[in-house]
């Protein structure tokens, strides 16, 4: 998967790039990720990507003409189009599905925005925005690497235990659920005890205990993600 970053801060993903999973990813070749400095697309002698709003207003909107420049120079480089994601708080909501849906392109683009925001008419030119929720950064970048992150551990073979990615919370396979309570050693800790059915080595118990309380969890903690099916 060939991952193209729009950025006015491309040092600003180095060390996320050469670390933990993203970094195995990275170094493998199962995940090629480029960064794109938008600043030598700008205008002028100072190189401006962004300019004052029509209409009067606070802060400064980042030009349409710099940014398309950019993704068109990208196609060029590339040999082809991508999949052109927008990071705006005016996005829909980054969940799961999209990080699936986004983890089978052959191609994507992350554009990051910074100051007050995009010219409206770039919205012409990507086939998807994103936002991480209700609130507002400095910039896209962090949201660009937590969609990097959350699609690339989907890609075959990056995670050691393919298993890891269909038994965790909001997973397809689990219905979109919150996953179970997970207990490790030791087995008693300051009063608090490992549920008796999960040593008891009764693999069928296990799985009834599992999933009765990744659905009483989410029912707690998310009701919005459970299904009809999964509470009549």
């Amino acid at each position: 998967m060939r991952i193209d970053i729009v950025t006015l801060f491309p040092q600003l993903f180095g060390p996320f790039l050469e670390t933990s999973l993203v970094g195995r990813a990275v170094q493998s070749g199962k995940a090629d990720v480029h960064l794109e400095e938008l600043r030598p697309f700008g205008v002028g002698r100072h190189k401006s990507v962004d300019d004052t709003p029509y209409g009067g207003g606070s802060g400064m909107v980042m030009r349409v003409d710099c940014i398309v420049n950019c993704l068109e120079a990208l196609d060029s480089k590339r040999g082809g189009p991508s999949h052109r994601v927008l990071l705006t708080p005016q996005g829909a909501r980054f969940d799961q599905r999209r990080a699936a849906s986004l983890a089978e392109k052959p191609a994507m683009t992350l554009i990051c925005g910074r100051y007050e925001g995009f010219d409206e008419r770039v919205r012409s030119f990507v086939d998807e925005e994103i936002s991480l929720g209700d609130f507002v950064m400095t910039g896209g970048e962090v949201a660009a690497m937590a969609v990097i992150e959350a699609a690339v551990r989907l890609l075959p073979g990056v995670l050691g235990n393919e298993a890891s990615a269909t038994e965790e919370s909001h997973s397809p396979e689990s219905g979109y659920v919150l996953e179970y309570p997970q207990y490790t050693r030791p087995v008693e800790f300051r009063g608090m005890q490992v549920p008796d059915v999960l040593v008891s080595g009764h693999h069928a118990e296990i799985a009834k205990w599992r999933r009765q309380q990744s659905l009483a969890r989410t029912e707690e903690r998310r009701p919005d993600l459970l299904r009809k099916d999964e509470t009549s």
